[in-house]
């Protein structure tokens, strides 16, 4: 089996590639995470991850230790009537992209990039995730006492708000977390990186 590198500092990425039994390393690298804006909105997050997979290929390609280790990057987008929720600013930014969500449909886009031996293999996972209505008070709270301004579309789908406010989900529950880590190891497989 290959060794890995995740390349996020997401503690949630972090859980499922445990949960997966996948052994890692996390090496983060500073990425510019913005994009064409001629480039598809799905083709987004696949765009940014393999940013993020080259920026830390880059980082440790005279590193004896590990410049042989296949990189796992992802980034995950919320796409709601054709806009792009990317992380919340501030509190009012973060209520302002809740109220969109709220009583509506939208779409969880993650891309993942996979980086190994210069090879790029790339896919994408989309999940509906549907909202009952929420009021203002059920956004304030949670923005208060969640602080979700490090996650796309200002919310995560394992904390009070998905308890409460989840109507349905159409799709890989996981990659509302930011990983589709049943997909990712399926992937590994076929690439004979894994058993």
């Amino acid at each position: 089996m290959a060794s890995f590198i995740l390349a996020s500092a997401s503690p949630r990425r972090k859980d499922l590639l445990q949960l997966a039994e996948i052994p890692f390393k996390i090496i983060v690298s500073a990425t510019d995470e913005s994009f064409p804006d001629s480039l598809p909105m799905e083709q987004v997050p696949l765009f940014i991850a393999n940013q993020k997979a080259l920026a830390v290929a880059d980082k440790i390609k005279f590193d004896s230790a590990v410049e042989d280790a296949c990189i796992i990057a992802a980034d995950t987008i919320v796409v709601i009537e054709n806009t792009i929720l990317g992380k919340p600013i501030d509190r009012s930014d973060a209520i302002i992209s809740l109220a969109k969500l709220a009583g509506k449909s939208h779409a969880v886009i993650t891309g993942v990039s996979i980086l190994w031996k210069n090879e790029l293999v790339s896919f994408s996972e989309t999940t509906m995730v549907e909202f009952h209505e929420l009021t203002k008070e059920q956004i304030e709270y949670y923005v208060d006492n969640y602080k979700p301004y490090d996650k796309a579309g200002a919310y995560a789908i394992q904390e009070w708000i998905g308890v409460i406010g989840i109507k349905s989900i159409q799709g890989d529950f996981y990659n509302v977390m930011g990983l589709p880590v049943s997909k990712l190891v399926k992937k590994l497989k076929q690439l004979d990186l894994m058993d």
